[in-house]
Protein backbone atom coordinates (compact mmCIF):
# COMPACT_ATOMS: atom_id res chain seq x y z
CA UNK A 1 0.00 0.00 0.00
CA UNK A 2 1.63 3.25 -0.90
CA UNK A 3 2.21 6.14 1.84
CA UNK A 4 2.67 9.82 1.02
CA UNK A 5 5.82 10.68 2.43
CA UNK A 6 6.63 14.08 4.23
CA UNK A 7 10.42 15.05 4.87
CA UNK A 8 11.91 17.73 7.83
CA UNK A 9 15.52 18.10 8.80
CA UNK A 10 15.17 19.89 12.04
CA UNK A 11 18.84 20.87 11.96
CA UNK A 12 17.52 23.48 9.45
CA UNK A 13 16.53 27.23 11.22
CA UNK A 14 13.05 27.76 12.57
CA UNK A 15 10.62 30.71 11.36
CA UNK A 16 8.65 32.31 13.69
CA UNK A 17 5.21 30.96 13.73
CA UNK A 18 3.17 33.83 16.15
CA UNK A 19 -0.42 32.68 17.15
CA UNK A 20 -2.30 35.27 14.97
CA UNK A 21 -5.52 33.17 15.41
CA UNK A 22 -5.82 33.63 19.19
CA UNK A 23 -5.71 37.67 18.59
CA UNK A 24 -9.36 37.55 18.12
CA UNK A 25 -12.84 35.54 18.27
CA UNK A 26 -15.98 36.52 17.03
CA UNK A 27 -19.54 36.85 18.87
CA UNK A 28 -22.86 37.97 18.51
CA UNK A 29 -24.50 41.29 19.24
CA UNK A 30 -23.96 43.19 22.15
CA UNK A 31 -26.63 42.23 24.28
CA UNK A 32 -25.45 38.24 24.57
CA UNK A 33 -22.39 39.63 26.90
CA UNK A 34 -24.44 40.20 29.27
CA UNK A 35 -25.42 36.33 29.56
CA UNK A 36 -24.04 34.42 32.69
CA UNK A 37 -23.40 31.69 30.28
CA UNK A 38 -21.97 33.74 27.20
CA UNK A 39 -19.39 34.59 29.47
CA UNK A 40 -18.78 30.98 30.94
CA UNK A 41 -17.94 30.29 27.52
CA UNK A 42 -15.57 33.09 26.90
CA UNK A 43 -13.62 32.90 30.07
CA UNK A 44 -13.14 29.22 28.98
CA UNK A 45 -12.37 30.14 25.35
CA UNK A 46 -9.58 32.68 26.91
CA UNK A 47 -8.15 30.27 29.53
CA UNK A 48 -7.98 27.18 27.02
CA UNK A 49 -7.45 28.29 23.47
CA UNK A 50 -5.43 31.93 24.42
CA UNK A 51 -8.07 34.62 22.80
CA UNK A 52 -7.35 37.81 23.69
CA UNK A 53 -10.09 39.98 21.65
CA UNK A 54 -13.44 39.56 21.20
CA UNK A 55 -15.56 41.35 18.89
CA UNK A 56 -19.25 41.58 18.28
CA UNK A 57 -22.01 43.40 16.50
CA UNK A 58 -24.94 46.19 17.71
CA UNK A 59 -22.93 47.84 20.46
CA UNK A 60 -24.55 51.56 19.31
CA UNK A 61 -28.14 49.64 18.93
CA UNK A 62 -31.38 50.32 20.55
CA UNK A 63 -31.56 47.12 22.40
CA UNK A 64 -27.96 48.41 24.25
CA UNK A 65 -29.78 52.20 25.33
CA UNK A 66 -26.49 53.59 24.11
CA UNK A 67 -28.31 56.45 22.82
CA UNK A 68 -31.83 57.66 22.68
CA UNK A 69 -34.08 60.41 22.09
CA UNK A 70 -37.12 61.10 24.49
CA UNK A 71 -39.11 63.96 24.32
CA UNK A 72 -36.49 65.30 21.29
CA UNK A 73 -33.70 65.08 23.64
CA UNK A 74 -30.65 63.01 23.41
CA UNK A 75 -30.12 60.83 25.89
CA UNK A 76 -26.53 58.84 26.80
CA UNK A 77 -26.23 55.47 28.68
CA UNK A 78 -23.18 53.76 28.71
CA UNK A 79 -23.89 51.38 31.42
CA UNK A 80 -24.25 48.11 29.80
CA UNK A 81 -21.68 48.50 27.44
CA UNK A 82 -19.46 49.48 30.46
CA UNK A 83 -20.75 46.28 32.08
CA UNK A 84 -19.58 44.27 28.93
CA UNK A 85 -15.93 45.57 29.23
CA UNK A 86 -15.73 45.33 32.73
CA UNK A 87 -16.03 41.77 32.63
CA UNK A 88 -13.80 41.45 29.91
CA UNK A 89 -11.11 42.72 31.32
CA UNK A 90 -11.46 41.26 34.55
CA UNK A 91 -10.63 38.03 32.67
CA UNK A 92 -7.87 39.25 31.10
CA UNK A 93 -9.57 40.25 27.70
CA UNK A 94 -10.37 43.18 25.73
CA UNK A 95 -12.81 44.53 23.43
CA UNK A 96 -12.02 44.76 19.86
CA UNK A 97 -14.68 47.28 19.15
CA UNK A 98 -17.64 47.15 16.07
CA UNK A 99 -18.88 50.35 16.14
CA UNK A 100 -22.21 49.50 14.64
CA UNK A 101 -25.49 49.51 14.37
CA UNK A 102 -27.24 53.38 14.02
CA UNK A 103 -29.57 54.51 17.20
CA UNK A 104 -32.76 55.02 15.63
CA UNK A 105 -32.41 58.29 17.01
CA UNK A 106 -29.44 59.26 14.92
CA UNK A 107 -30.80 57.34 11.63
CA UNK A 108 -31.87 58.56 8.56
CA UNK A 109 -33.93 55.34 7.59
CA UNK A 110 -35.93 52.46 9.01
CA UNK A 111 -34.10 49.38 7.48
CA UNK A 112 -33.35 47.16 9.74
CA UNK A 113 -31.44 43.39 10.03
CA UNK A 114 -31.79 40.82 12.18
CA UNK A 115 -34.69 39.56 14.56
CA UNK A 116 -33.46 42.23 16.99
CA UNK A 117 -33.79 45.19 14.04
CA UNK A 118 -30.61 46.64 13.96
CA UNK A 119 -30.52 50.05 12.10
CA UNK A 120 -28.58 50.03 8.93
CA UNK A 121 -29.08 53.53 7.77
CA UNK A 122 -26.75 56.39 7.40
CA UNK A 123 -26.72 59.07 10.07
CA UNK A 124 -29.29 61.58 9.19
CA UNK A 125 -26.94 63.95 10.84
CA UNK A 126 -22.57 62.98 10.89
CA UNK A 127 -21.80 65.68 13.23
CA UNK A 128 -24.55 64.08 15.51
CA UNK A 129 -23.21 60.81 14.55
CA UNK A 130 -19.38 62.16 15.64
CA UNK A 131 -20.47 63.55 19.18
CA UNK A 132 -21.74 60.35 20.08
CA UNK A 133 -18.63 58.38 19.18
CA UNK A 134 -17.03 61.15 20.87
CA UNK A 135 -18.74 61.04 24.13
CA UNK A 136 -18.65 57.36 24.04
CA UNK A 137 -14.69 56.83 23.98
CA UNK A 138 -14.13 60.03 26.16
CA UNK A 139 -15.97 58.07 28.77
CA UNK A 140 -13.97 55.09 27.95
CA UNK A 141 -10.61 56.73 28.61
CA UNK A 142 -11.53 58.30 31.57
CA UNK A 143 -13.49 55.16 33.05
CA UNK A 144 -10.50 52.50 32.56
CA UNK A 145 -7.53 55.13 31.16
CA UNK A 146 -5.94 55.88 28.20
CA UNK A 147 -3.12 53.19 28.35
CA UNK A 148 -5.57 50.69 28.69
CA UNK A 149 -8.10 52.31 25.92
CA UNK A 150 -5.04 52.49 23.16
CA UNK A 151 -4.44 49.07 23.58
CA UNK A 152 -8.52 48.43 21.59
CA UNK A 153 -9.19 48.52 18.35
CA UNK A 154 -11.98 50.75 17.10
CA UNK A 155 -13.69 49.54 13.72
CA UNK A 156 -15.86 51.19 12.36
CA UNK A 157 -19.11 49.17 11.33
CA UNK A 158 -19.70 46.09 9.95
CA UNK A 159 -20.02 44.72 6.04
CA UNK A 160 -21.23 48.32 4.82
CA UNK A 161 -20.42 46.32 0.82
CA UNK A 162 -23.27 44.55 1.54
CA UNK A 163 -26.89 46.12 1.48
CA UNK A 164 -28.24 43.94 4.13
CA UNK A 165 -26.23 45.98 6.51
CA UNK A 166 -25.68 49.70 5.25
CA UNK A 167 -28.31 51.27 2.52
CA UNK A 168 -25.72 54.21 1.55
CA UNK A 169 -23.07 53.90 -1.01
CA UNK A 170 -19.71 53.41 -0.47
CA UNK A 171 -19.11 57.58 -0.70
CA UNK A 172 -21.79 57.29 2.45
CA UNK A 173 -19.42 55.12 4.18
CA UNK A 174 -16.12 56.79 3.77
CA UNK A 175 -18.08 59.63 5.20
CA UNK A 176 -19.18 57.89 8.55
CA UNK A 177 -15.37 56.62 8.91
CA UNK A 178 -13.93 59.79 8.06
CA UNK A 179 -16.38 61.27 10.59
CA UNK A 180 -15.30 58.11 13.44
CA UNK A 181 -11.58 58.12 12.69
CA UNK A 182 -11.38 62.15 13.10
CA UNK A 183 -13.10 61.88 16.23
CA UNK A 184 -11.43 59.32 17.68
CA UNK A 185 -8.23 61.07 17.01
CA UNK A 186 -9.55 64.07 18.42
CA UNK A 187 -9.53 62.55 22.11
CA UNK A 188 -5.94 60.99 21.64
CA UNK A 189 -3.88 60.25 18.22
CA UNK A 190 -2.27 56.99 19.85
CA UNK A 191 -6.28 55.43 19.61
CA UNK A 192 -6.48 52.92 16.87
CA UNK A 193 -9.12 53.46 14.24
CA UNK A 194 -9.65 50.96 11.08
CA UNK A 195 -11.87 49.48 8.66
CA UNK A 196 -13.90 49.29 6.29
CA UNK A 197 -14.87 45.80 7.69
CA UNK A 198 -16.62 44.77 4.26
CA UNK A 199 -18.04 41.14 3.19
CA UNK A 200 -15.43 39.16 0.43
CA UNK A 201 -12.36 41.34 0.77
CA UNK A 202 -13.95 44.12 -0.92
CA UNK A 203 -13.34 47.89 -1.32
CA UNK A 204 -9.42 47.68 0.86
CA UNK A 205 -7.90 49.31 -2.17
CA UNK A 206 -10.32 51.72 -2.44
CA UNK A 207 -10.50 52.43 1.48
CA UNK A 208 -6.67 53.08 1.43
CA UNK A 209 -6.91 55.51 -1.53
CA UNK A 210 -9.26 57.61 -0.02
CA UNK A 211 -7.80 57.72 3.21
CA UNK A 212 -4.21 58.32 1.89
CA UNK A 213 -6.04 61.22 -0.54
CA UNK A 214 -7.72 62.25 2.11
CA UNK A 215 -5.01 62.33 4.73
CA UNK A 216 -7.92 60.22 7.45
CA UNK A 217 -6.56 58.11 9.45
CA UNK A 218 -6.63 54.50 8.87
CA UNK A 219 -4.32 52.39 11.83
CA UNK A 220 -4.98 48.97 10.44
CA UNK A 221 -6.95 47.22 7.87
CA UNK A 222 -10.02 44.65 8.57
CA UNK A 223 -12.32 42.37 6.78
CA UNK A 224 -13.94 39.11 6.61
CA UNK A 225 -14.12 35.93 4.34
CA UNK A 226 -15.89 33.06 3.99
CA UNK A 227 -15.21 30.45 0.95
CA UNK A 228 -18.93 30.55 0.11
CA UNK A 229 -18.35 34.16 -0.18
CA UNK A 230 -21.32 35.11 -3.33
CA UNK A 231 -22.42 31.47 -3.94
CA UNK A 232 -24.47 30.66 -1.06
CA UNK A 233 -27.78 30.72 -3.39
CA UNK A 234 -26.45 28.48 -5.80
CA UNK A 235 -25.66 25.25 -4.67
CA UNK A 236 -24.22 23.94 -8.12
CA UNK A 237 -22.39 26.56 -8.44
CA UNK A 238 -20.63 26.52 -5.57
CA UNK A 239 -19.75 22.66 -5.61
CA UNK A 240 -17.65 23.81 -8.48
CA UNK A 241 -16.06 26.84 -6.53
CA UNK A 242 -15.09 24.45 -4.30
CA UNK A 243 -13.77 21.45 -6.51
CA UNK A 244 -11.40 24.28 -8.69
CA UNK A 245 -10.40 26.84 -5.23
CA UNK A 246 -8.80 25.26 -2.69
CA UNK A 247 -7.32 27.47 -0.72
CA UNK A 248 -9.26 30.53 -1.61
CA UNK A 249 -8.41 31.79 1.22
CA UNK A 250 -5.26 32.35 0.99
CA UNK A 251 -5.89 34.01 -2.13
CA UNK A 252 -7.81 36.35 -0.72
CA UNK A 253 -5.92 37.20 1.94
CA UNK A 254 -2.62 37.58 -0.08
CA UNK A 255 -4.72 40.50 -1.62
CA UNK A 256 -5.57 42.07 1.00
CA UNK A 257 -2.33 42.37 2.26
CA UNK A 258 -0.61 43.49 -1.06
CA UNK A 259 -3.49 46.14 -0.81
CA UNK A 260 -3.24 47.33 2.50
CA UNK A 261 0.16 49.10 2.17
CA UNK A 262 1.94 47.98 4.87
CA UNK A 263 -0.91 48.46 7.42
CA UNK A 264 -1.94 45.41 10.07
CA UNK A 265 -4.04 43.30 8.55
CA UNK A 266 -6.98 41.97 10.91
CA UNK A 267 -9.62 39.68 9.47
CA UNK A 268 -12.87 40.42 11.61
CA UNK A 269 -14.70 37.29 10.58
CA UNK A 270 -13.89 33.79 8.65
CA UNK A 271 -15.49 30.40 9.36
CA UNK A 272 -16.11 27.56 6.91
CA UNK A 273 -19.19 29.00 5.19
CA UNK A 274 -21.33 31.63 6.04
CA UNK A 275 -24.54 29.70 6.61
CA UNK A 276 -25.72 29.80 10.23
CA UNK A 277 -27.31 26.65 10.00
CA UNK A 278 -24.77 24.38 7.93
CA UNK A 279 -24.41 20.78 9.59
CA UNK A 280 -20.49 21.04 9.02
CA UNK A 281 -19.90 23.64 11.31
CA UNK A 282 -20.67 20.52 14.00
CA UNK A 283 -18.71 18.26 12.45
CA UNK A 284 -14.74 17.14 11.83
CA UNK A 285 -14.94 18.71 7.99
CA UNK A 286 -14.88 22.32 10.43
CA UNK A 287 -11.79 21.38 12.34
CA UNK A 288 -9.85 20.37 9.32
CA UNK A 289 -10.68 23.39 7.35
CA UNK A 290 -9.95 25.89 10.42
CA UNK A 291 -6.37 24.08 11.05
CA UNK A 292 -5.51 23.64 7.10
CA UNK A 293 -6.89 27.83 6.53
CA UNK A 294 -4.74 29.44 9.56
CA UNK A 295 -1.34 27.46 8.56
CA UNK A 296 -1.83 28.86 5.30
CA UNK A 297 -2.17 31.97 6.40
CA UNK A 298 0.73 32.86 7.98
CA UNK A 299 2.68 35.79 7.70
CA UNK A 300 -0.48 37.54 6.05
CA UNK A 301 -2.20 38.79 8.93
CA UNK A 302 -1.82 40.17 11.97
CA UNK A 303 -5.10 38.59 13.52
CA UNK A 304 -7.75 35.81 12.61
CA UNK A 305 -10.83 36.19 14.07
CA UNK A 306 -13.28 33.47 14.17
CA UNK A 307 -16.57 33.56 13.72
CA UNK A 308 -18.05 32.86 16.53
CA UNK A 309 -16.57 31.18 19.42
CA UNK A 310 -20.17 30.45 20.90
CA UNK A 311 -23.80 29.07 19.48
CA UNK A 312 -25.61 31.84 21.62
CA UNK A 313 -26.50 33.27 18.75
CA UNK A 314 -29.70 35.01 17.91
CA UNK A 315 -29.44 36.89 14.36
CA UNK A 316 -32.40 34.66 13.33
CA UNK A 317 -34.09 33.42 16.36
CA UNK A 318 -32.95 31.91 19.28
CA UNK A 319 -32.03 27.61 18.82
CA UNK A 320 -32.35 25.58 21.08
CA UNK A 321 -31.34 22.27 19.38
CA UNK A 322 -28.12 21.15 20.89
CA UNK A 323 -26.39 20.56 17.15
CA UNK A 324 -28.12 22.51 14.69
CA UNK A 325 -25.26 24.06 12.75
CA UNK A 326 -24.09 26.85 14.31
CA UNK A 327 -21.05 29.37 14.00
CA UNK A 328 -19.81 28.48 17.35
CA UNK A 329 -16.76 26.31 18.92
CA UNK A 330 -18.67 25.80 22.06
CA UNK A 331 -22.81 24.99 21.23
CA UNK A 332 -25.76 26.21 23.20
CA UNK A 333 -24.40 23.66 26.49
CA UNK A 334 -21.15 25.08 26.02
CA UNK A 335 -20.07 21.16 24.56
CA UNK A 336 -16.96 21.33 22.40
CA UNK A 337 -17.03 21.02 18.71
CA UNK A 338 -14.20 19.57 16.79
CA UNK A 339 -13.56 22.99 15.73
CA UNK A 340 -12.91 23.97 19.40
CA UNK A 341 -10.72 21.08 20.24
CA UNK A 342 -8.59 21.76 16.88
CA UNK A 343 -8.25 25.34 18.28
CA UNK A 344 -6.73 23.69 21.82
CA UNK A 345 -4.72 21.55 19.94
CA UNK A 346 -3.15 24.62 18.21
CA UNK A 347 -2.93 26.35 21.31
CA UNK A 348 -0.51 23.84 22.46
CA UNK A 349 1.78 23.79 19.72
CA UNK A 350 5.15 25.91 19.26
CA UNK A 351 5.86 29.22 18.13
CA UNK A 352 8.80 27.67 15.57
CA UNK A 353 8.06 26.35 12.98
CA UNK A 354 10.50 23.82 10.43
CA UNK A 355 10.16 23.43 6.84
CA UNK A 356 8.58 19.94 5.57
CA UNK A 357 9.57 19.21 2.13
CA UNK A 358 6.36 16.76 0.71
CA UNK A 359 3.05 17.70 -1.45
CA UNK A 360 -0.38 15.87 -1.47
CA UNK A 361 -3.79 17.40 -3.01
CA UNK A 362 -5.64 17.12 0.71
CA UNK A 363 -3.03 16.26 3.03
CA UNK A 364 -0.82 19.16 4.69
CA UNK A 365 1.97 18.60 7.29
CA UNK A 366 3.04 21.28 9.29
CA UNK A 367 6.26 20.66 12.08
CA UNK A 368 6.49 23.04 15.22
CA UNK A 369 8.60 23.17 17.96
CA UNK A 370 7.61 24.03 21.73
CA UNK A 371 10.32 23.63 24.08
CA UNK A 372 11.90 20.18 24.06
CA UNK A 373 8.69 19.04 22.13
CA UNK A 374 8.33 18.68 18.44
CA UNK A 375 4.49 18.75 17.21
CA UNK A 376 3.91 16.79 13.74
CA UNK A 377 0.58 18.79 12.84
CA UNK A 378 -1.71 16.56 9.81
CA UNK A 379 -4.67 17.59 8.32
CA UNK A 380 -6.62 15.11 5.65
CA UNK A 381 -8.81 18.09 3.96
CA UNK A 382 -10.59 19.43 0.81
CA UNK A 383 -13.96 21.35 0.15
CA UNK A 384 -16.94 19.60 -0.81
CA UNK A 385 -17.15 17.75 -4.39
CA UNK A 386 -13.76 16.97 -3.91
CA UNK A 387 -12.65 13.68 -4.29
CA UNK A 388 -10.74 12.60 -0.44
CA UNK A 389 -10.65 9.08 1.03
CA UNK A 390 -8.31 7.75 4.37
CA UNK A 391 -4.53 8.24 3.53
CA UNK A 392 -1.67 6.50 5.12
CA UNK A 393 1.60 8.70 5.77
CA UNK A 394 4.79 8.52 6.68
CA UNK A 395 6.74 11.21 7.97
CA UNK A 396 10.58 11.53 8.66
CA UNK A 397 11.97 13.74 10.80
CA UNK A 398 16.16 14.04 10.42
CA UNK A 399 18.33 15.03 13.12
CA UNK A 400 16.63 14.20 16.03
CA UNK A 401 17.68 12.99 19.52
CA UNK A 402 16.26 9.72 20.40
CA UNK A 403 12.10 10.24 22.15
CA UNK A 404 11.09 9.31 25.51
CA UNK A 405 7.58 9.58 24.62
CA UNK A 406 5.30 9.76 21.42
CA UNK A 407 1.88 10.11 21.03
CA UNK A 408 -1.21 11.21 18.70
CA UNK A 409 -4.21 13.39 19.27
CA UNK A 410 -7.18 12.45 16.84
CA UNK A 411 -10.26 14.93 15.35
CA UNK A 412 -11.96 13.01 13.52
CA UNK A 413 -15.70 10.94 12.67
CA UNK A 414 -14.56 8.21 15.53
CA UNK A 415 -12.69 11.01 17.94
CA UNK A 416 -13.25 14.18 19.52
CA UNK A 417 -17.31 13.99 18.17
CA UNK A 418 -20.21 14.88 20.46
CA UNK A 419 -22.46 15.19 17.75
CA UNK A 420 -22.25 11.56 16.82
CA UNK A 421 -23.02 10.49 20.59
CA UNK A 422 -25.51 12.90 20.69
CA UNK A 423 -27.09 11.34 17.46
CA UNK A 424 -26.43 7.80 19.05
CA UNK A 425 -28.71 9.42 22.36
CA UNK A 426 -31.58 10.13 19.89
CA UNK A 427 -31.37 13.71 19.07
CA UNK A 428 -32.57 15.14 22.03
CA UNK A 429 -33.38 18.13 21.69
CA UNK A 430 -33.55 19.58 25.80
CA UNK A 431 -30.37 17.90 27.08
CA UNK A 432 -30.69 16.46 31.00
CA UNK A 433 -27.33 17.23 32.92
CA UNK A 434 -26.14 13.87 32.63
CA UNK A 435 -26.34 13.92 28.91
CA UNK A 436 -24.14 17.33 28.61
CA UNK A 437 -21.72 15.71 30.89
CA UNK A 438 -21.36 12.83 28.68
CA UNK A 439 -21.20 14.66 25.24
CA UNK A 440 -18.54 16.87 27.16
CA UNK A 441 -16.82 13.93 27.84
CA UNK A 442 -17.37 12.63 23.99
CA UNK A 443 -15.59 15.82 22.85
CA UNK A 444 -12.24 15.18 24.38
CA UNK A 445 -9.24 14.49 22.58
CA UNK A 446 -7.82 11.75 23.75
CA UNK A 447 -4.22 11.02 23.89
CA UNK A 448 -2.73 7.91 22.22
CA UNK A 449 0.72 6.05 22.10
CA UNK A 450 2.48 6.45 18.63
CA UNK A 451 4.47 3.49 17.25
CA UNK A 452 7.40 5.00 15.71
CA UNK A 453 11.27 3.79 14.47
CA UNK A 454 14.51 5.64 15.24
CA UNK A 455 17.55 4.97 14.35
CA UNK A 456 20.78 7.21 13.89
CA UNK A 457 19.25 10.49 14.33
CA UNK A 458 16.22 9.90 11.94
CA UNK A 459 12.76 9.08 13.53
CA UNK A 460 10.14 7.74 10.96
CA UNK A 461 6.46 8.11 12.32
CA UNK A 462 3.30 5.67 10.29
CA UNK A 463 -0.01 6.79 10.71
CA UNK A 464 -3.72 6.71 8.69
CA UNK A 465 -5.48 9.88 8.16
CA UNK A 466 -9.48 9.62 7.34
CA UNK A 467 -11.12 12.66 5.59
CA UNK A 468 -11.83 15.58 7.07
CA UNK A 469 -9.33 14.41 9.70
CA UNK A 470 -6.90 16.62 12.18
CA UNK A 471 -4.29 14.78 13.89
CA UNK A 472 -0.92 15.61 16.10
CA UNK A 473 1.88 13.67 17.03
CA UNK A 474 4.01 15.18 19.61
CA UNK A 475 7.59 14.19 20.36
CA UNK A 476 9.06 14.49 23.47
CA UNK A 477 12.43 14.51 24.67
CA UNK A 478 14.54 13.47 27.17
CA UNK A 479 15.86 16.48 29.75
CA UNK A 480 18.34 18.01 27.74
CA UNK A 481 18.14 16.99 24.89
CA UNK A 482 18.15 18.97 21.56
CA UNK A 483 15.49 19.04 19.36
CA UNK A 484 16.46 21.11 16.73
CA UNK A 485 18.67 23.78 16.59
Amino acid sequence: MNSIEFFCNLAEPATALPHFWEHTVGSDHAPVALRADWQRQLQRCHNELGFQYVRFHGLLSDDMGTLVREKNELLFSFFNADKIFDFLLSIGMKPFVELSFMPTALASGKKTVFNYKANVTPPGDYKQWATLIQKLVSHWVERYGLAEVREWFFEVWNEPNLKSFWTGTQRDYFKLYRYTAEAIKKINSSLRVGGPATAKSEWIEDFVDFCERTKVPADFITTHQYPTDGFESDEETEVQLFKSQRGIMREVAQDTRRHSRGRPVYYTEWNSSSDSRDPLHDESYAAAFAVATIMESKGLVEGYSFWTFSDIFEESYFPSVPFHGGFGLLNLHGIPKPTYRAFELLHNIGTQQFLVDGLHETVDCSVIRKDSTVTVLLTNHTTPGHSIETEHLEIRLNNVPEPSDVHIERIDGEHANPKRVWEEMGQPEYLREREVEQLEEASQVVKERQRFKYESGALVLKTDLPPHAVAAITIAFAQGGNSGQ
